[in-house]
């Protein structure tokens, strides 16, 4: 815990730190604004199913628990971990919110409906429903942001291994419960991938307080 506080000390004491964390957290919210309203403009905007070779195949599993409840838990996880390294924050929320702002733009682009049978989450509320159960498709979110973690702390390997778990669980999940399109979920690893790239480009001072920290 001292160590923790000692840090947050160092860093807020840091001008440059101040104004990164800042701007950083400002477009990340911009970023989780931009993707919800393309996740409604799509959901509103949905055109007929198409067939898919993978989901024709199987048949459609309740999972909606699992989505949802590990959509909450790795929210949690991200944030506790953020909040004991506070140097991370700045450039892991300036790649989330690329990464968001990059995904609003597909969702935007192409709008096709659900597969006929896909599992629900309405069980769990008119709110949830909304934010993670819409016709937001390509690509998937859920499995892109993990891998997005997980490229952006390869170099601490529990984090990483963590992330690439968290990433395959998702994965998995939206295919069995035919929440996702096959090309959702195989097209988010290739764009997270461009994404996490174009950070380090963008970013590259808030990468190297992430990797160096503040020095006192």
């Amino acid at each position: 815990m001292k160590s923790i506080l000692a840090s947050y000390r160092r860093c807020f004491a840091d001008r440059r730190f101040v104004v990164a964390f800042f701007l950083s957290f400002v477009f990340f919210c911009a970023g989780i604004v931009v993707s919800t309203l393309a996740g409604f403009y799509a959901t509103v905007r949905a055109s007929n199913y198409v067939e898919d070779i993978v989901l024709s195949n199987i048949p459609s599993v309740r999972v909606d628990d699992l989505f949802v409840v590990g959509t909450f838990v790795i929210i949690v996880f991200v944030l506790c971990l953020l909040l004991t390294r506070p140097h991370w924050v700045p450039y892991t929320l300036s790649s989330l919110a690329l990464f968001y702002i990059v995904r609003a733009v597909f969702i935007s682009l192409t709008h096709l409906g659900p597969f006929p049978d896909r599992v629900e989450v309405v069980d769990w509320g008119t709110i949830v429903a909304k934010f993670i159960g819409g016709n937001d498709l390509f690509f998937s979110g859920h499995t892109g942001a993990p891998f997005l973690l997980a490229l952006i702390f390869w170099q601490t390997k529990p984090l990483r291994y963590v992330f690439l778990a968290w990433s395959a669980f998702f994965a998995t999940i939206v295919l069995l419960g035919h929440l996702h399109y096959s090309i959702d979920v195989l097209a988010a690893f290739f764009i997270t991938y461009g994404v996490f790239h174009t950070a380090e480009l963008f970013f590259k001072k808030y990468r190297t307080i992430f990797h160096e920290g503040i020095q006192p």
